[in-house]
């Protein structure tokens, strides 16, 4: 019997959305943001290729929504009435996405009057009942209700495969009763109310028990509780909200396929080589271009079969970037499992003759300091990789070489700075190695870092990096080891499994390098941030493996003090209110305040209910004790319980130091963020708060200084703006807020009141961070009016300001992003948004993002000179913290000297701004005691 024949149908509009999405904003002439943008284009051509690659097919058709209304709005007319436009950059690349869909050989339909769904449902039904198996490509659940033995949905994204036990399994419903399901559920994407408040459990749980809607439907009246209210309220929509969600399988759709139901015309094409060079070229893709292989230079090829390897040259002299990535989603992989000394020597030799090589660890935690290795990888070659298992056990496990004596072979290449070496986060690595006695050096790349760099408003996970860029998706995780409390320790999995996921890991590194380093290369000013960033890793290295020595005791005496006033603050709260209540509860709260004492409502929330949020709190302790009880409660309670309680807990054993995680990959403005603990959150705005800095100690005989950047942000915005007024102020070494507070008030410098001085602090500080006029007067206590009146006044005097943020807004809404002084992109995706207060915000960090950014750039700047002095003049000098502009030393008290000199300079030399740099040093027993 032959085999049967494969139609495979893609959502196209599901398609480019996610090419959209996913693509960084390339455009046809590089950096020229006034040319066509091309992303989604470029987008669409890899997932197109991975999926000829990834499934066979005899038929192929990739349907789109036409442009227009269809029956459904006709229906109803709220239908999608919530949806978006489509952006104006998208819309300008659906042609040339159709044309080069059908170039790679792809029929390619968009119907006027129906929905791309509604035409796959016709081609699928009408294909299956030929006897040909049919394949969906999309990511839309709602094609769902077509499948059948012969049909099934995958979403090539995501993994997910929906035939009909899968569709059982994640819906509770077979395919049949997927219209009833989304009858009862709604779909919000598309604004078709469902029954209200019934989710999918309860769908699911009716469908069962029922049969179908119709059977329901008729039993309306059976169906308890509110849930049957609601049922029995929608009964006149539902037969509407079921033709909504149903998918039209009987489209005419001669006009465009007009051999239906014959399948031929739908047949999958070879590519066209040279139409698609032609339009490669003329959209910019130089690399794709240069990769399609002209048949006469393939001795002995033929253009037969439908792989696509056409137009995929291995051998082309110059590989890009746009290459790297159609290639990697095309190619085998060769994956070794190194189990005996042959073996290692042979890939030992690879590894000492390659000129790079991706290193990946298998651990046993994810806590950098306590982790342990399991395995390690190794990619020395696009798709080749080789995984060492060391530690996997279990009945089934083989023989495994010796971990001490591995390392111990390896350990001369992982500490050559000349042996070239890639990682993805490999920071965690560096400690990994180092738990076992290796200072690993050479790393030249860091792929989280390049990816951080190029587009730091995207996820930057290997998983996420290798889809985006590469087209390849891999092995989870959760695949190998589960979830939750059955998941099991990696050393447990089977060792091919772990080969394969490691090796995939380290292969999948490469990879993305080589998409992502061209692009950093071909922009001066992004390679110095990326260089600046690996430089930084290595500083935070060095500091976590420090850490900062904690003095146990002192915190339990803080710990114990806190809680003896928290219990006075329950008493205290107890006896304005008359009785005993629950202080966390919002429903006990306000049964006290409104209900008992007859306080105001300030706000409701979403459902009606009186808020007894912390902003309600806040105005409502301005005039009665009791709210006021419950805030300083809720902020002792805080203080207790993620720092004084458990910050020597989290302390190290074998060090007595806390050892902070610093994450470089997460904010956008490049800040570093602190956890496992946070140090960067200690409140210190209030007397608890900076007494926690007391158990921040130096050991016998040495102390702690911290050296801090004097109103950074502001020197920042002077430099920017070039305002003659600011730049004055700070080349006089005036108090800024003073000399601000006389430009404001109109008052001599030396007449400024500390009240006027407040004032200006808050304008001065406010408006970096875009608050407005209502801002200011909360802030302030004052009215919107004069807050306004504040502003105006400081604009005229601070035009230059003013001039900044006019223009920064300007070419943030042009370009998409703004900069810092040292190149580093700050993407706002929201800067043209239609909606007002996504914009707004987007604006508003347009103005900031620079500063903040560019404050980030310094302080990472002083730290690589400063660890890069220490290292070469004072080694026992040890950078132990750094929070926000601040760097935290522990040093020996002979050495004080040195540092209140030479710190200083450093971190003010590190770049040259319009006004001077200046940081300030204070030395002391402990953290607090340094300020």
């Amino acid at each position: 019997m032959s085999k049967p024949k494969t139609l495979v149908l893609v959502d196209g509009s599901s398609y480019l959305y996610r090419a959209y999405h996913a693509m960084p904003d390339l455009r046809a002439v590089p950096g020229d943001s006034s040319s066509p943008a091309t992303g989604a284009i470029r987008g669409m051509i890899n997932m197109m290729q991975a999926l000829r690659k990834e499934q066979p097919a005899d038929y192929a058709v990739c349907v789109f929504d036409a442009s227009g209304p269809t029956f459904r709005d006709a229906l109803y007319p709220d239908y999608k009435a919530h949806r978006a436009p489509m952006p104006d950059d998208l819309r300008a690349q659906i042609e040339p996405i159709h044309e080069v869909v059908r170039l790679l050989g792809w029929s390619v339909l968009a119907v006027p009057g129906v929905e791309a769904d509604d035409v796959i449902g016709t081609l699928a039904v009408t294909a299956a009942t030929q006897g040909v198996e049919v394949i969906i490509s999309s990511g839309d659940k709602d094609l769902s209700q077509l499948v059948n033995p012969h049909i099934t949905v995958i979403d090539t994204m995501s993994g997910k495969r929906r035939d009909v036990a899968g569709v059982t399994a994640e819906f509770g419903v077979p395919p049949e009763r997927m219209v009833d399901f989304q009858t009862l559920v709604g779909d919000t994407v598309d604004n078709v109310p469902g029954v209200p408040k019934v989710g999918p459990k309860t769908a699911a749980k009716w469908l069962n028990e029922y049969g179908s809607l119709d059977a329901l439907i008729a039993r309306a009246g059976e169906v308890k509780g509110a849930a049957g209210e609601n049922l029995r309220a929608t009964l006149g929509w539902l037969p509407t909200g079921r033709t909504l969600v149903t998918i039209k399988t009987d489209c005419d759709l001669a006009e465009h396929v007009p051999t239906l139901p014959a399948l031929d015309v739908l047949a999958l094409a070879e590519p066209q080589p040279e139409p698609l060079r032609s339009f490669y070229e003329r959209y910019g893709f130089k690399g794709l271009a240069r990769a399609i292989a002209a048949p006469a230079a393939r001795s002995g090829d033929t253009a037969s079969g439908t792989s696509g390897d056409l137009f995929f040259s291995a051998d082309a002299p110059e590989v890009d970037a746009s290459a790297v990535a159609v290639q990697a989603q095309a190619r085998e992989v060769r994956y070794d499992t190194i189990l005996d000394w042959p073996t290692f020597e042979r890939w030992f030799a690879r590894l000492q003759a390659a000129p790079l090589v991706a290193l990946d660890t298998e651990t046993d935690s994810l806590d950098e300091m306590r982790a342990q290795i399991v395995g390690l990888s190794f990619s020395v070659e696009p798709g080749e990789a080789a995984y060492i298992p060391l530690r996997h056990e279990g009945p089934d496990a083989p023989a495994q070489l010796p971990l001490a004596e591995v390392l111990a072979r390896l350990k001369p290449w992982l500490e050559d700075a000349r042996a070239a070496k890639l990682g993805q986060h490999i920071k965690y690595d560096q400690h990994v190695f180092a738990n076992h006695g290796i200072t690993v050096r050479g790393y030249q790349h860091d792929t989280m870092l390049q990816s951080y760099v190029l587009e730091v408003h995207k996820p930057h996970n290997l998983a996420s990096l290798a889809e985006r860029h590469t087209g390849r998706k891999g092995l989870s995780y959760e695949d190998l080891c589960g979830k939750g409390a059955h998941q099991i320790p990696f050393a447990q999995v089977a060792v091919d499994k772990a080969a394969a996921y490691s090796c995939e890991d380290s292969d999948q590194t490469l990879d993305v390098h080589r998409v992502l380093w061209p692009q950093l290369e071909a922009d001066e000013r992004l390679r110095h941030i990326y260089a600046l960033e690996m430089q930084t890793s290595e500083v935070l290295f060095r500091i976590e493996r420090e850490g900062v020595l904690i003095d146990a005791a002192t915190l339990a005496q803080q710990s114990h003090d806190l809680g003896q006033r928290i219990l006075q603050l329950e008493t205290e709260a107890y006896e304005i209110a008359g009785q005993p209540f629950n202080l966390s509860s919002p429903k006990q709260l306000g049964e006290i305040f409104f209900d008992k004492l007859g306080l105001p409502v300030v706000k409701k929330t979403a459902t009606g209910a009186r808020s007894t949020d912390e902003e309600v709190l806040e105005k409502l302790a301005e005039d009665y004790p009791l709210p006021a009880k419950i805030l300083e409660h809720r902020s002792l309670a805080k203080l207790k319980g993620t720092y004084t309680d458990k910050l020597a807990q989290l302390a190290l054993p074998r060090t007595g130091r806390v050892h902070t995680h610093y994450a470089q990959a997460v904010a956008v403005t490049g800040r570093l963020s602190s956890n496992e603990p946070n140090l960067q959150n200690i409140p210190i705005r209030t007397a608890e708060g900076r007494r926690v800095r007391e158990a921040f100690v130096a050991a016998p005989g040495h102390v702690i200084a911290s050296a801090d950047y004097s109103q950074i942000e502001l020197r920042i915005m002077a430099h920017l703006s070039g305002d003659t007024s600011l730049l004055d102020a700070f080349r006089h070494g005036l108090d800024v807020h003073r000399a601000t507070a006389a430009e404001v008030f109109g008052v001599a410098v030396d007449q400024v009141s500390s009240e006027q001085r407040r004032y200006a602090k808050v304008i001065n500080f406010g408006l970096i961070y875009g608050m407005s006029s209502f801002g200011l007067a909360k802030n302030l206590g004052i009215e919107t009016k004069a807050a306004a009146a504040y502003i105006d006044r400081y604009f005229q005097r601070y035009p230059g300001v003013r001039h900044y943020m006019d223009e920064t807004k300007a070419s943030a809404k042009a370009r998409g992003y703004v900069e810092t002084v040292f190149g580093r992109r700050l993407y706002l995706p929201e800067i043209n948004s239609p909606n007002g207060p996504r914009r707004a915000g987007a604006e508003r960090a347009a103005i900031n993002a620079p500063m903040q950014g560019t404050a980030a750039d310094l302080i990472k700047m002083a730290m690589v000179a400063v660890q890069k002095t220490l290292d070469a003049e004072k080694p026992q000098i040890r950078m132990v913290l750094q929070v926000h502009d601040e760097l935290v030393f522990e040093l020996p008290e002979g050495e004080v000297d040195w540092l209140k000199t030479h710190i200083p300079r450093l971190m003010a030399e590190v770049a040259q701004l319009q006004v001077p740099l200046l940081a300030e040093v204070g030395v002391g027993a402990n953290w607090e005691k340094a300020h």
